[in-house]
């Protein structure tokens, strides 16, 4: 069973309304578990694609560190919009090379989780991500983290992924070329304009 989606562990702890998903390949078992697990507060939908969820869940994390890096650039809200646009597009390329369903990506734990990820500080990646773009150095940035900042472990995977089924993720790639190599933001910010 997999689940995730757009949920912050403390708006779940706090009560506030909240919906997930969870995927397993036999669609009964995750009903089962959907039922089982759902709260008042807490909304869990069955997916029959643990593929698809766990896509969307890892990949929203490296385009988290982008929106945030944006942020901490004063780039505004609409580079925001345009990177989340297009990095969401990375997304479903991947996930339809992969095989995951269009629609589960369409959903919470694709969409939803990304929207949520790219836009608030309580995100770990994205405050990584922002922390980067007003100038810290990744270790710098790292260390300043409350927590595991995935997307800049997961860049490089989703990249390699990338690059074996021969699709274009300029995001990722910038991403990754700024926690791995060192790359300058601005660099890679011009490089994505142009």
């Amino acid at each position: 069973l997999i689940l995730s989606g757009p949920s912050f562990a403390e708006d779940v702890s706090s009560k506030l309304p909240t919906a997930v998903a969870l995927a397993s390949s036999n669609l009964a078992i995750a009903r089962e578990w959907a039922k089982a697990l759902t709260q008042p507060h807490f909304r869990i939908y069955a997916s029959d694609d643990p593929l698809g969820v766990c896509i969307g869940g890892s990949l929203k994390n490296i385009l988290a560190i982008a929106a945030g890096i944006s942020d901490g650039k004063q780039l505004g809200a609409s580079a925001k919009a345009a990177l989340i646009t297009r990095g969401f597009s990375e997304l479903m390329r991947l996930g339809k090379a992969l095989g995951a369903k269009p629609e589960t990506l369409m959903g919470l734990s694709g969409l939803g989780d990304l929207l949520l990820t790219c836009s608030s500080p309580q995100s770990r990646n994205y405050a990584f991500g922002k922390r980067l773009g007003e100038g810290q150095t990744i270790t710098q940035a790292l260390a300043a983290s409350n927590g595991v900042v995935e997307g800049a472990f997961s860049a490089s995977a989703a990249l390699q992924l990338a690059i074996q089924h021969t699709i274009t993720m300029p995001i990722t790639q910038a991403v990754n070329a700024i926690v791995e190599n060192g790359a300058d933001p601005d660099d890679m910010i011009k490089a994505l304009l142009a």
